[in-house]
């Protein structure tokens, strides 16, 4: 590949460095020498043989390129930049060196050169000093030249510890950083009054609105690993107080595997206030049950589904089959699992779960030994409507996946559920409850692993609350919340899966397994927070609750255990079976209260 401008600009420049490094390394090499010498004999110049003067300085000049180059100081790859850690003690070992050398020698020659032991050794530690002192000189002239513009905006950095370190490094070294440290905040005691990469740190948290003040920083970047949500919903209020806009930093594992870059940096997301800190997964059991294994997913279109479908894929199944009826859905999977979206392979299946024959046959054809059920219809007010359509989809769509399953002899089935499962009050509700008890069923008649996985609200996902408030903020609209009371669970797309993952390991067949999704939180904050991080004067207008919403969601359901015997986040309750001979629409429909004529009167 040519070699582009930049870079022939790039590699020029560091060869001139490097010749104009040598040529100041040979003429100290010679300032170092004379002044020895002179200092050896007390000033008495006649007393100094020039000619062994010359040989010694020549031969100090060719042995400090030499072992330079050994040790990369004069390489123009410049392997360690000028002036770091690296480079001066690379940099005292090629002078040191150069001075054992030519110190033995002396001694050696003693007789014929008529040069003094103790030259050498002055000379050696004059070289050192001036050597290291030119490098640190070059090193703050580059780092003041690279600077960020006085332009730039002026940022405080909270915590100065791994992150906080690297990231004002990166601004301090970056020109075109449109950041500029001006203060640290940090709690701990031992960093008060300290400088860190030149920046001072000014107080600590509850000191920002002061520091703040003092420093006219109008960013607040957060630059803490384990940063929580309940730490950044108070830097967020701090920040609004102060006219604080608030950055946050990747996680510690990518600073360290990547470093820092610009791009890395983010503005303080809704997800960030609501999330929690990462659930530990045991990858050895995930990876167990679905490595070299063929995998399908249904429902892979989805947001859980398509997530799931990526997950998996990391694990290295022998063959991951993505089933949906939404074929943009499937494409989009299909991109992420594939990185492309052709469509013209048979890791994607075009199916409804509605239809019994097809799905028997699909599983007849591909025969999968892990199953992992996403498909639904899960928006509870449109299933008030048409209860009819959530019993052909979440009732008989899952028993029609169940039994292509039972069939074909899977041997772990995982059913994606929900929380309005518990002590259920709406048709979504009852639908994925009657789901559970199926998934037990067979999971007792089959002899395999077969079981449900519960958790509440996904940050998120397709048609949930964020993204709809996201959009009406946007479109100035008000954003509508039910009741200034309601509360939901949540928990992030990536988390879920992992757990829903993680649950296919430990589960035992006929369980319910439930998702610690946390505290529940408000939905009215959430709303007041995302028009406070818009900056917009967005109002909130309350509707009331709908039929079958609760105010409150459950994850246990009476007469649910919480035992926890593998994972400190995942609960195992046993679930009711129901056997699909016993399966009635009619004493569904009258369980939530609905005619089977509803679907027409809403036609």
């Amino acid at each position: 590949m040519p070699e582009t401008t930049s870079n022939k600009q790039t590699t020029g420049s560091k060869s001139t460095l490097t010749r104009v490094l040598f040529v100041i390394d040979a003429l100290i090499w010679v300032i170092a020498l004379f002044f020895a010498a002179l200092l050896r004999y007390e000033f008495e110049v006649s007393s100094v043989n020039w000619g062994t003067f010359a040989w010694f300085a020549a031969s100090a000049i060719v042995l400090q390129f030499l072992v330079g180059l050994v040790l990369h100081i004069y390489r123009k790859d410049l392997r360690f930049r000028t002036g770091t850690f690296e480079d001066t003690i690379n940099v005292s070992l090629v002078v040191g060196s150069v001075g054992i050398i030519l110190w033995f020698t002396s001694i050696i020659l003693s007789s014929t050169l008529h040069m003094s032991r103790g030259v050498m050794i002055i000379a050696t530690l004059i070289a050192l000093v001036l050597v290291l002192a030119v490098r640190t000189v070059a090193r703050m002239r580059v780092e003041r030249a690279r600077r960020p513009a006085l332009d730039s905006t002026p940022t405080l950095i909270l915590g100065g510890g791994y992150i906080g370190t690297n990231l004002i490094q990166w601004m301090m070294t970056d020109p075109a950083s449109p950041f500029l440290p001006v203060g640290v905040i940090d709690d701990d005691p031992d960093l008060l009054s300290r400088r860190i990469r030149g920046v001072p740190v000014l107080g600590t948290f509850e000191e920002i609105a002061k520091v703040a003040s003092e420093t006219s920083a109008e960013v607040l970047i957060v630059a803490i690993g384990d940063a929580d949500a309940s730490l950044l919903r108070k830097v967020q209020d701090v920040a609004s107080k102060n006219g604080l806009s608030v950055k946050v930093m990747p996680a510690i594992g990518q600073v360290v595997a990547k470093g820092i870059r610009g791009n890395d940096l983010r503005d303080l997301s809704i997800e960030d206030l609501l999330g929690r800190q990462p659930v530990e997964t045991n990858v050895s059991e995930i990876a167990g049950y679905l490595t070299g294994k063929k995998v399908l997913v249904t429902g892979a279109g989805g947001s859980i589904g398509s997530q799931l479908c990526t997950e998996i894929a990391k694990y290295g199944p022998s063959e991951l089959i993505m089933l949906d009826r939404d074929e943009t859905g499937l494409q989009q999977v299909l991109i992420n699992v594939a990185g492309n979206g052709l469509l013209d392979t048979d890791a994607v299946v075009l199916a409804d779960i509605r239809e019994a024959d097809t799905l028997k046959r699909i599983f007849e054809d591909r025969r999968p030994q892990v199953v992992f059920h996403a498909a639904a219809l899960k928006h509870l007010p449109m299933l008030e409507q048409y209860p009819d359509e959530g019993w052909k989809t979440n009732v008989l769509g899952t028993l029609h996946v169940l039994q292509a399953a039972a069939a074909v002899d899977v041997e772990t089935f995982v059913n994606i559920s929900t929380d309005k499962a518990a002590n259920p009050t709406s048709v979504l509700g009852h639908s994925k409850r009657v789901a559970e008890k199926l998934t037990a069923w067979y999971g007792t008649h089959t002899g395999k692993t077969y079981l449900s996985v519960r958790f509440g609200n996904v940050i998120g996902s397709r048609g949930s609350m964020l993204p709809t408030f996201t959009r009406l903020i946007q479109e100035n609209k008000p954003l509508t919340v039910t009741h200034p009371d309601v509360t939901r669970f949540f928990m992030t797309i990536p988390e879920a899966c992992q757990l829903v993952l993680q649950a296919g390991g430990i589960g035992r067949s006929g369980e319910v397994l439930i998702l610690d999704m946390g505290e529940p939180v408000s939905i009215l904050e959430i709303a007041q927070r995302m028009i406070k991080m818009s900056g917009k004067d967005i109002d909130i207008v309350f509707t009331g609750l709908r039929e079958g919403e609760k105010m409150h969601e459950e994850l246990v359901g009476e007469g649910e255990t919480e035992d926890r015997p593998f994972h400190p986040k995942v609960s195992h309750a046993h679930a009711d079976s129901l056997s699909p001979q016993n399966l009635d629409k009619d004493q569904f429909m009258a369980r939530i209260g609905k005619s089977n004529n509803k679907n027409v009167e809403h036609s």
